[in-house]
């Protein structure tokens, strides 16, 4: 139960309605025992009428008022049970959202190397399948231990009361119920816990099948999938298996010892209602009446016991994202203008979870309103700098610089709302061309979205759709070619109008002529912002007041276009490349 305890809080957060849901249950079990008494009262009378008559109207009439007393004390027990419901159940569906709300804030608030780590259908899995597991032991779980508890300790002392001797007879199975049920859940713990794992492979698994299924038809490797996805399957069948056969001893135990209870009131009670020790008959049907009254209450304690257990496996696993902390925290409250100076002060960067030195001793210094663009080869750290600068990462040594305040210094809600960013594999969403649009800017009007798509060269597309703007795009765009993503990526970006606008190669699948359109529509853009662009091609970065060219983590060279050009080097050498192959 230790890492239930984390549900506590919420607990304490409606107590109210918890206290008055056990009030409801108090109420429903106590009109419940009711019936009981008043059939063991008509036995009796019927018992009496064979030895004592009474006159017939007599009889008639006291059995009358017995039977509305029964309906009267039903209806009373169904209207209270219908309202312990609605309370108890209410309560765990209001924890079932807040703790979902809960694991989803705190998703949003780690870092790149949590999502680098962890799969998504496995996060996915557990803020849906382990909060549901959670929901039933704070719903179910607790309505019926509350339920379980009063009705036994009010039938027990009412029973008691009545015959003591044959009460205790009758709740001689309940220590080997007990036992049974301790050893059966830390086998259900053990199997459940296994069960949610691999469902979170499952989910990852299935997940990232349907997410590259153009690349699965491409290569013609459905039947290979299939197969992967049948072997997955049945090992989830199987572990599942498992701990199903285990759960299915309750039921079978429960019947058992309630069977058992059953014959020992019959037996017992026989015996001492013909010695006298019992002086009604009915006593012995009120017993059989409660020991069937409560069979469900002692067989859900073994539904309840495998729910506790489940539960805490789920919770356990939820946990273990909850206690995860962001590598980058906002460490200042007050709200900060940003204007778009930056400086790297020799900074280096390791990844933490693979040890690769990224960056080493990085400097440079870029004004505000001017144009840096990043150039080198595949891997060499380009990508990694304008992480840097929107604090996906903190630099492992050395310091970053906005307007002469470490970037550390800086809010950083602020710090990431003044940027717009272009990543060089751009995601839009399963929503409107239009709302991919003003993902960057919600409050943008339909004319600025028609602007913004007309910079990134990107309207006369649209326009073609039959819903225009309106289109909804597939999974991930992928109703949309290359460059059309990626134009659509720059739009959204254009449209937020940003104090630093950072472009990660994402020019790659448009063609020449509408790369020189969409940079031309740049530099008019970028007058007054900080630009960093970051590309393979030479045409996308002459213009830029100052290049860096990376490799291997460090400048190798820096310059404008005409200096670099001018001597030997990385630079001079892709720009006599990508001219020879453009003149061909």
């Amino acid at each position: 139960m230790k890492a239930l305890s984390h549900i506590n809080k919420y607990f304490v957060k409606y107590k109210h309605k918890i206290i008055l849901g056990v009030f409801i249950v108090a109420c429903a079990k106590i009109f419940s025992l009711f019936t009981p008494q008043l059939i063991g009262d008509i036995i009796t009378l019927v018992a009496q009428q064979i030895d004592n008559p009474l006159p017939e109207s007599e009889f008639k009439s006291a059995i009358r008022f017995k039977i509305l007393l029964i309906l009267g004390a039903a209806l009373a027990t169904g209207l209270f049970t219908f309202l312990m419901r609605q309370t108890l159940i209410n309560v765990s569906r209001y924890i079932e959202f807040d703790l979902k709300n809960e694991i989803y804030q705190h998703y949003q608030s780690l870092c790149l190397p949590f999502y680098k780590q962890n799969r998504t259908g496995d996060l996915m899995n557990r803020i849906t399948e382990d909060v549901a597991k959670v929901r039933m032991y704070v719903g179910p779980a607790v309505m019926y231990t509350i339920n379980t508890l009063t009705l036994f300790t009010v039938a027990l002392i009412y029973m008691y009361s009545k015959a003591p001797t044959l009460t205790l007879y009758t709740i001689l199975p309940l220590p080997i119920l007990s036992l049974s049920i301790y050893l059966l859940s830390k086998l259900i713990n053990r199997r459940s816990t296994i069960v949610q794992a691999q469902l979170s492979t499952l989910s990852s698994a299935t997940q990232e099948i349907f997410s590259g299924i153009s690349v699965t038809k491409a290569y013609a490797i459905e039947a290979q999938t299939q197969e992967d996805f049948t072997k997955l399957s049945n090992s989830q069948r199987s572990k599942r298996l498992n701990l199903t056969k285990i759960q299915a001893f309750f039921f079978p135990l429960m019947l058992l010892l309630i069977g058992t209870s059953n014959l020992i009131v019959i037996y017992v009670g026989g015996q001492q209602y013909i010695q006298g020790d019992i002086q009604e008959l009915g006593t012995i049907a009120e017993f059989i009446i409660y020991v069937n009254m409560l069979t469900w209450p002692v067989a859900s304690v073994g539904w309840v016991t495998s729910l506790v257990q489940e539960a805490e496996a789920s919770q356990k696993r939820i946990n273990e994202f909850l206690k995860q902390k962001p590598s980058v925290v906002n460490t200042q409250a007050e709200s900060t203008e940003i204007k778009g100076k930056i400086v790297f002060k020799n900074v280096h960067l390791t990844y933490g979870d693979t040890n690769i030195e990224a960056l080493k001793g990085i400097n440079f210094v870029l004004e505000k309103g001017k144009t840096l663009a990043i150039i080198g080869k595949t891997g060499s750290g380009k990508s990694t700098i304008l992480e840097l600068i929107g604090r996906m990462y903190n630099c492992t040594s050395g310091s970053i610089e906005i307007d002469d305040k470490n970037i550390e210094n800086i809010n950083l809600f602020d710090l990431r709302n003044s940027i717009g960013y272009v990543p060089q594999d751009p995601f839009l969403f399963s929503d409107s061309i239009k709302n991919n649009i003003k993902f960057g800017n919600k409050n943008a009007s339909d004319e600025e979205v028609k602007q913004a798509a007309e910079k990134a060269v990107v309207h006369k597309n649209i326009i073609k759709f039959s819903m225009g703007y309106d289109t909804v795009l597939g999974e991930r765009g992928i109703t949309l070619s290359g460059g059309q993503k990626q134009r659509i990526s720059i739009a959204r970006a254009f449209i937020k109008t940003p104090r630093i606008l950072m472009l990660d190669d994402c020019l790659s699948a448009v063609d020449t002529e509408t790369e020189e359109e969409i940079l031309e529509n740049l530099e008019h853009i970028s007058k007054d912002r900080t630009t960093l662009i970051v590309s393979h091609r030479i045409s996308s970065v002459k213009n830029a007041d100052a290049i860096l060219v990376i490799d291997k983590g460090q400048i190798i060279q820096q310059g404008t276009h005409n200096e670099l050009i001018s001597k030997e080097g990385y630079y001079k050498a892709l720009y006599k490349k990508q001219l020879h192959e453009s003149a061909r």
